[in-house]
């Protein structure tokens, strides 16, 4: 049976713990005494869905599958940023869907859209329940009422083909899932986020999800070949070669489109074979500039390691890269996490091993690297338990060339501690690294003050002015959702807003599918 997350916190609920001691002594140092805010009893409005819409819904799917109890649609509410928790904490739980549905296959999926078009009722296509952006927020005003589309029942390994070294799968398969069941036969996707543990490959594919192993397999969007969709107006199958010239890219326009133009069923996705050698290692530069240069190099010499992240002098200092030690004592400079993975590493690791000390690394040994491995999946559990004691922790991340990441840097940095004020902590790594540029993905803290959900709001919206000034993007892979559909609008411009409103009208032409996502 598939873990359900905690309808407060991230993850499973076994794992929610108080701050470790190490990471204790750090946040009562940085913000004083600490405080454990309230939460409220949590209740939920009653279902807005009418008894004949809720039978008629039962007629397409099945009554066992059509569930209305306050457990179901409270776990199904939003997603898990900061500020889904300190409103579910808070005790609003307004975005609760009416009702969750859980069809067990590509034809119900379609009926099921067609019963929403009939009665004019809002669909949101629910995975793991990841969101950090609001893709689970959809608008219900002017709707029959709302119901989250629940993939937990499409959770199969379709289909194999060894040869071309591809692997059909459901889209509701969460990461462990899908690579148990890949591994069986001797493969991997590869694709570890740090949402890995609870989020599934429809989310992966409908959000452009990018895993920290992108270094050698790339973003989600580029390991898949193929997709299958339900819409509105029927049925969408895409990708029948690896590559090809026929007009644009359709897969590429339902990649990111977070359930807006239909509902991923099948994606067909590039494996490879199970890694038989691994070895992660830590190594230190003297500044972030300097781990970014080294990056560079790695990048534009096609000698990239599986895995590599920098962090700045900040994070560095506070030992986030462990996440299971915050607070103990850290490398000086700026750390880099360096990973292998594959057949025989050897060689890689030797040139990579090379370039690194020629380029000023210090070698720190595989110590750090196995710690960050162990805890890599760990980061939002600690948030949750800063915010326990009243301390405001959030992430945002941005992508930019390389020519630009000291000016957006800068500027991203600056507005979060002017809007958030003094003794705001304000960490930065390098995450994703490519031959022209990178992903920058920072991590702030602050006290929660009175009122944390506006004071955060106006962090980030700050932050993303910043971004968008800078040249930089919105998002690199945490979607857009609703949070960041403004500055998704400035990025694109009023051609590409036209570009997308005209897709959604055509494939969704009552606006049931996601309503107020990601479309400006």
């Amino acid at each position: 049976m598939t873990q359900e997350m905690h309808p407060q916190r991230w993850g499973s609920p076994a794992h929610a713990g108080p701050l470790p001691e190490s990471t204790q002594g750090l946040v009562e140092f940085a913000f004083g005494a600490l405080s454990t805010p309230a939460v409220a009893d949590v209740s939920l409005p009653a279902s807005g869905l009418s008894d004949d819409l809720l039978a008629g819904l039962r007629d397409v799917i099945g009554a066992a599958n059509v569930l209305t109890d306050d457990e179901s649609r409270r776990l199904r509410t939003r997603g898990k940023s900061t500020p889904d928790l300190l409103k579910a904490r808070s005790g609003d739980l307004t975005d609760a869907p009416d009702a969750v549905a859980r069809p067990g296959s590509h034809d119900e999926v379609v009926q099921l859209l067609a019963w929403a078009v009939d009665h004019h009722v809002a669909v949101v296509p629910f995975g793991g329940g990841t969101s950090v952006t609001g893709g689970l927020v959809a608008r219900r005003e002017g709707y029959a009422g709302l119901v989250s589309l629940d993939l937990i029942r499409l959770n199969q390994l379709v289909s194999v083909d060894p040869i071309s070294m591809t692997a059909k799968l459901q889209p509701g398969m969460r990461g462990p899932e899908a690579e148990a069941a890949l591994a069986a036969h001797g493969m991997t996707l590869g694709h570890f986020p740090q949402s890995f543990e609870f989020a599934t490959i429809g989310g992966f594919a409908a959000t452009r999800s990018s895993g920290q192993n992108s270094a050698s397999v790339g973003r989600f969007d580029q390991l898949v070949v193929g997709l299958k969709v339900a819409t509105p107006i029927g049925e969408l199958v895409a990708g029948s070669s690896p590559l090809n010239a026929a007009g644009p890219d359709l897969r590429q326009l339902v990649l990111g489109s977070e359930g807006t133009f239909g509902v991923i069923t099948e994606v067909t996705v590039r494996v490879r074979a199970i890694a038989t050698e691994t070895a992660y290692e830590a190594w230190r530069f003297e500044t972030f500039a300097a781990g970014q240069a080294a990056m560079r190099h790695l990048a534009q010499n096609q000698i990239l390691p599986t895995i590599i992240r920098l962090s700045d002098e900040s994070e560095t200092a506070l030992n986030l890269a462990s996440q299971t030690a915050v607070g103990a004592e850290a490398a000086t400079g700026c750390l880099m996490i360096v990973g292998h993975e594959g057949a025989s590493i050897a060689n890689k690791r030797g040139v990579v091993t090379e370039a690194l000390t020629a380029l000023g690394g210090e070698a720190l040994g595989e110590e750090r690297g196995n710690a960050w491995k162990a805890g890599r999946f760990h980061a939002p559990y600690l948030r949750d338990s800063m915010l326990d004691v009243g301390v405001l922790v959030e992430t945002l991340e941005t992508a930019t060339f390389w020519s630009n990441t000291d000016r957006l840097y800068a500027a991203v940095k600056s507005a979060l501690e002017a809007s958030l004020g003094e003794g705001t902590l304000v960490l930065c790594h390098v995450s994703h690294v490519y031959e022209t540029g990178c992903s920058l993905y920072f991590t702030v803290a602050a006290k929660q003050g009175d009122d944390p959900l506006p004071r955060w709001l106006a962090a980030k919206a700050a932050a993303s002015d910043a971004m968008i000034e800078s040249g930089a993007t919105i998002t690199h892979h945490h979607a857009v959702g609703t949070d960041h559909k403004a500055w998704f609008e400035r990025e694109i411009g009023p051609v590409g807003v036209a570009m997308l409103r005209g897709v959604k009208a055509t494939v969704d032409p009552t606006g049931i599918l996601n309503p107020g996502v990601l479309i400006p």
